[in-house]
């Protein structure tokens, strides 16, 4: 080989070393056999065969000599060495597991979580909204340990909200949220407020759970869940058949009869009421055990007029609930017509996740708790601001009169605009809003209004929780303050004890040697 070509041959050996390091980067970085792996391990091979081409001798001394042969056995424990690692590698990827050294095993999933997640039909897809200000890291460890167990049928991604709007209002997550997480199985989604292995698991037992026949009752002028415009109830719908529920309209005046998979009957906002014959279903109705909910706006918006309402009254001696002939003013809002939710029940499961989230109820009426029944359990849901009052002179108000506070006639302060009511051992349920128009197509998507009322339906259904897991209960630990002798004892062993240690052994060292001499 000539030589002045032979002097060119340790670039071929710098662009092999190059090559080596890129596909090495590359592998660590991307961890996928894509094309620009593949370039850099060929630049490897031909580094190697420009240095044999170029310089020749070199290869053969390097491949026959006395080198070669010494350096054969620690090329042998090389490659043995990195086999050894590769397939203890590879086993260990094939066979992941991981160990919880926590006394009380917090990081371990309960049995209850182990067996869903197994019983998954179809992957699950969580998407975490979560703004920039939020905290990440507890819900990121449990949907890490979801992912983990479910080997293969779940992952999630987080997605930030506010840069993301589309994602977060297909789902129907508010952008001012603090942390939503939406989960998706086909077409179906469940959403988690409340980053917990108890919500998580129960999401997904609601994913599989067989779906629940919902009716909504016609005839009385009510608001339609096939209607898809403003003021329709569509978007409630949609809403209520991604999370595993059949609507169906219900029309009493027709059939005289309640299917017997009915679980829940919405009564949406009826402008005309109720005859005595249809209370009368729903009475028996719920004497099995059905649950009720009743929207109705004040009557103001309604063409009740003078007619009785068969429907409140029965709510009155069976429930001890009682719609207001009246309508709410609310002076701290913008439209005093259009009261907020200013307290929100923290020990109910329908409103205890929406503490952070407005509702609005446009034209309401009050709905008052009056707890006189011993086998019922009456919880007011939503108050309203302290500036408010429910104005009862509607005649007044028709004839284009101003409204005022009155003492004694008015509710006056904080007004109640829902109420749910349980018969004692859970037999039986109803909850009573007194607005319908909140949850229209048009309303819906605005802050907490369509949460309230999926969160009315779960509950009413028994679907807010259909799993219970142990709580896993914390360690306490305290640190018991050393007696003060104690801590002389140990300044004193390790500032003087080891110290003189030392120096005694160095002196006898010295001793020994300078005694030999």
């Amino acid at each position: 080989m000539n030589r002045k070509l032979r002097r060119f041959a340790p670039l071929g050996l710098y662009l092999a070393l190059l090559a080596v390091l890129v596909s090495s980067g590359l592998f660590i970085v991307q961890r996928e056999w894509n094309l620009y792996l593949q370039i850099s391990l060929a630049c490897i091979i031909v580094g190697l065969a420009i240095f044999a081409v170029l310089d020749p001798e070199k290869v053969r001394t390097a491949l026959t000599g006395r080198q070669a042969r010494y350096g054969s056995n620690a090329l042998v424990m090389t490659l043995a060495f990195f086999g050894i690692v590769l397939v203890a590698n590879f086993l260990a990827y094939k066979n992941p597991y991981r160990w919880d050294l926590t006394e009380n095993k917090q990081n371990t999933l309960a049995k209850e979580t182990l067996d869903t997640l197994k019983a998954l039909p179809q992957p699950v897809q969580a998407l975490a909204f979560y703004p920039p200000t939020a905290s990440t890291e507890t819900t990121k460890n449990l949907l890490d340990n979801y992912k983990f167990y479910a080997k293969g049928k779940f992952d999630y991604k987080f997605i930030d909200p506010i840069k993301d709007p589309v994602t977060a209002k297909s789902v129907n997550v508010p952008l001012e949220t603090g942390g939503t997480i939406v989960l998706l199985m086909a077409d179906r989604e469940e959403k988690v407020t409340s980053a917990t292995e108890e919500e998580m698991t129960g999401a997904l037992v609601r994913l599989l759970a067989q779906k629940v026949a919902v009716y909504f009752l016609t005839g009385h002028d009510e608001y339609s869940p096939d209607e898809t415009g403003d003021q329709g109830y569509s978007k409630a719908k949609d809403t209520l058949s991604k999370k595993n529920y059949t609507v169906q309209n219900l029309n009493l005046l027709a059939t005289n009869k309640i299917p017997d998979d009915a679980k829940v009957i919405v009564i949406a906002g009826p402008r005309k009421p109720l005859s005595d014959n249809e209370v009368k279903l729903l009475t028996d109705y719920q004497a099995k055990g059905g649950a009720l909910i009743v929207m109705e706006d004040s009557t103001l918006l309604t063409d009740f007029g003078a007619s009785p309402d068969p429907l409140a009254a029965y709510l009155t001696t069976a429930w001890s609930i009682v719609l207001g002939n009246d309508i709410v003013i609310d002076t701290t809002s913008q439209q005093p017509y259009q009261p907020f939710a200013y307290e929100y029940s923290t020990s109910h499961p329908i409103t205890d996740k929406l503490q952070r989230i407005g509702t609005a109820f446009p034209t309401a009426r009050s709905v008052s708790a009056l707890g006189n029944l011993p086998d019922v359990t009456d919880n007011v849901l939503i108050r309203t601001a302290p500036q408010s009052w429910a104005e009862t002179n509607l005649t007044d108000l028709q004839n284009g009169g101003q409204p005022s506070p009155d003492q004694g006639a008015d509710i006056i302060g904080s007004v109640p605009l829902a109420v749910a009511g349980e018969r004692t051992g859970g037999y039986g349920r109803v909850v009573v809003v007194g607005d319908a128009d909140f949850a229209i197509n048009v309303n819906f998507a605005f802050l907490g209004n369509g949460d309230l009322l999926i969160n009315s339906v779960d509950w009413a259904s028994n679907q807010e929780s259909l799993i219970n897991l142990t709580p896993k209960e914390s360690v306490t630990r305290s640190i018991i303050q050393p007696k003060r002798v104690t801590i002389i004892l140990i300044g004193l062993g390790t500032v003087g004890f080891l110290p003189a240690v030392v120096i005694v052994a160095g002196i006898a060292v010295w001793y020994t040697r300078r005694k030999r001499g």
